[in-house]
């Protein structure tokens, strides 16, 4: 029997502590800053694991009651300011790895150079700014919610690349355009069920990431538009389109269409925030698009609050849908029936949802928070959502309660 829904609970620490080597403007200094979220998530499904990204193995409902691997993280964050245009930056995160591990990865290491006052270049591993939140998407205080929501954010797990990064700031009337540019290459694992049903690692690989984003604030309103297109390969899953090579030109042709070896992958993505102080309210629109067994997909979100002193109760609604084919016929020659059931569990399991999200933060101390939320999921077309670790007797489609 589902369990019945409870609230999750989320303490978020914001800690911040300055360092300075000289008291002069224009000498070197250091700044150490750090943020760290501890939440608990209990899910109403207990066959199967709520997890806040697909980078993680296990999570709330059949692994844990409850669990506090889901949503708690620790940051530190090194500032070196060397000269007054030049400056180093390095941010450590540790949080549930893809093996279930808690362990520390450098979510940022750059160098920042400020060519003026408006034009700034970095180098090294930094923000992906794929989405509006993308800067502090990992710093639980600086957002309204427990978690960003997943019909958006979750479709783009990888929060940081490798490359150079170019940030142009220009003023147009009362109005500031910031449009950045960023290149560069990122690797990351995530863990997934073979074939087998046994519990596997994946890796994969982004090329030539291109993303270009672009914010205009003006006043209380916030209005943010970004485009990103790399080469992605997983080459864990090529023995199964090696397979359907074997069947001739008609399996060559679904192994074209559905494998991920150094395919076109495109995100585009809108945002708008208007937040006059006492109030606010805030959506974003995601689209991805591929020629492989990654779905194409939209979604989004449309969230807002009402500051009363301490606390802020808010409400979040949020839908994500998959707009290419959940399955095909498979080949046409007999004896490929299990190979076609491979590939149609994979297009099946890609994630559709929608989503209500309540609660209330209250602030109850200087730089900290406490959150409590409710979230109702509907899954949709026979999808698992955001469910891993499924278990023989768990039946996608359903409803879960967080």
């Amino acid at each position: 029997m589902p369990r019945k829904p409870v609230l999750i609970a989320s303490t978020l620490l914001m800690l911040t502590c300055g360092l300075p080597l000289a008291v002069q403007a224009n000498t070197p200094s250091l700044s150490l800053n750090g943020f760290g979220t501890l939440g608990v998530v209990r899910s109403s499904e207990d066959q199967a694991d709520f997890v806040s990204s697909m980078l993680m193995p296990r999570g709330a409902g059949h692994t844990s009651d409850w669990s506090a691997e889901v949503d708690s993280r620790l940051g530190l964050q090194l500032t070196a300011s060397l000269t007054p245009r030049l400056s180093s930056v390095v941010q450590v995160v540790t949080e549930q790895q893809y093996d279930g591990r808690f362990r520390p990865a450098i979510e940022w290491a750059n160098v920042n150079f400020d060519v003026t006052p408006d034009l700034s270049l970095r180098v090294g591993r930094v923000i992906l700014p794929v989405f509006m939140n993308s800067e502090y998407r990992k710093v639980g205080y600086a957002t309204p919610w427990v978690r960003p929501p997943l019909e958006v954010y979750r479709t783009i797990p990888v929060s940081s690349i490798d490359g150079v990064d170019i940030s142009y700031r220009y003023h147009l009337a009362n109005a500031t355009n910031t449009l950045r540019a960023t290149y560069g290459q990122s690797d990351s694992s995530f863990p997934y069920t073979d074939a087998t049903l046994s519990r596997a690692t994946a890796e994969a690989s982004a090329r030539e990431g291109l993303t270009f984003s672009n914010v205009v604030e003006q006043g209380n309103l916030s209005v943010f538009a970004a485009y990103s297109h790399y080469r992605l390969s997983i080459e864990d899953f090529n023995p199964l389109f090696d397979v359907f090579r074997m069947f001739g030109p008609e399996g060559d042709a679904i192994a074209d269409r559905y494998n991920i070896d150094d395919k076109s992958f495109e995100v585009i993505s809108l945002g708008a925030r208007y937040d006059p102080g006492n109030w606010f309210v805030m959506g974003e629109w995601a689209q991805t698009s591929s020629r492989t067994f990654l779905a194409d997909s939209r979604g989004w979100y449309i969230s807002g609050g009402y500051r009363l002193g301490a606390f802020t109760p808010y409400l979040t609604y949020a839908n994500q849908r998959i707009h290419s084919k959940t399955s095909i016929p498979g080949l046409s020659q007999p004896g490929s029936e299990a190979l076609d059931a491979m590939l149609n569990s994979l297009l099946q399991g890609q994630p559709q949802q929608k989503s209500v999200s309540v609660g209330v933060r209250w602030d109850f101390s200087s730089n900290m928070a406490i959150k409590a939320q409710f979230d109702h999921m509907n899954h949709e077309g026979g999808s698992r959502g955001y469910l891993v670790n499924s278990q023989p007797g768990f039946e996608p489609g359903g409803s879960v309660n967080l």
